[in-house]
């Protein structure tokens, strides 16, 4: 009986499945990649062409300086410098030989007159003064405007020890003296020996000693008296 039914039963299954149709199933088409892969472009350096300007030189012809332009309307900078800076100049020397030093007591003096100082007092100092005899002094005129020269004066000095010699000089023992005023008055030492024979000499003191014309002031009249009449 179990034999019989289960028969029946895979005859109904077999029925059953005739009846069914079979659909294909969709197939999906795999793409094919059809076109080949692009290669990499190669690159090709491009040299620049470099072209060059010829600029002509022109003969004869000079190249113009450009001007500086300069702004003036800054602000000065105000204040005290910091450093002074002074030409360096050299200040001439005096020639001394044979003397260690010379001086005068005044830088002008006035012709005889009113006015004061009517003298001027030279001193020298001689180098050697073993040797040493004599100190002369010469004097002359030279002319301010015009630069004429007189004669030399020549006077000996007074010894007063230790190699020491002066003179007080005044305008009368100059030659010369009624032709320049206000002039320049020269100067110059000598030492010598007892012989005459010279050993020391310095240079012309040019413009250090002026003379001066004293311009005397005239004494104004005094005053008339005037008599008062007294009315009665």
């Amino acid at each position: 009986m179990k034999k019989k039914s289960f028969l029946l039963i895979f005859a109904m299954l077999l029925s059953s499945c005739s009846s069914l149709t079979v659909v294909n199933p969709t197939v999906i088409p795999t793409r094919e990649a059809t076109s080949s892969p692009t290669d990499v472009p190669t690159s090709t350096p491009v040299t620049p062409t470099l072209t060059f300007t010829v600029t002509p030189t022109l003969a004869g012809q000079r190249t113009r300086t450009p001007t500086p332009i300069f702004d003036f309307t800054a602000t000065q900078l105000t204040g005290t410098p910091l450093f002074l800076i002074t030409p360096d100049t050299p200040t001439p020397t005096v020639e001394m030989e044979g003397f260690v030093a010379v001086s005068i007591s005044e830088k002008e003096f006035y012709k005889t007159g009113e006015c004061l100082p009517t003298s001027v007092k030279f001193t020298a100092q001689a180098a050697d003064v073993g040797n040493t005899a004599f100190v002369l002094l010469f004097v002359r005129f030279k002319s301010k405007q015009t630069g004429t020269t007189s004669k030399w004066t020549s006077i000996t000095m007074q010894s007063i020890g230790a190699g020491t010699y002066t003179h007080d000089l005044v305008p009368e023992e100059m030659i010369g003296l009624d032709l320049f005023e206000n002039a320049w008055v020269q100067y110059q030492f000598v030492a010598t020996r007892s012989n005459s024979k010279e050993i020391g000499r310095t240079d012309i003191f040019s413009e250090k000693l002026t003379l001066l014309d004293c311009e005397s002031t005239p004494t104004p009249p005094a005053p008339t008296p005037t008599a008062t009449v007294l009315k009665p």
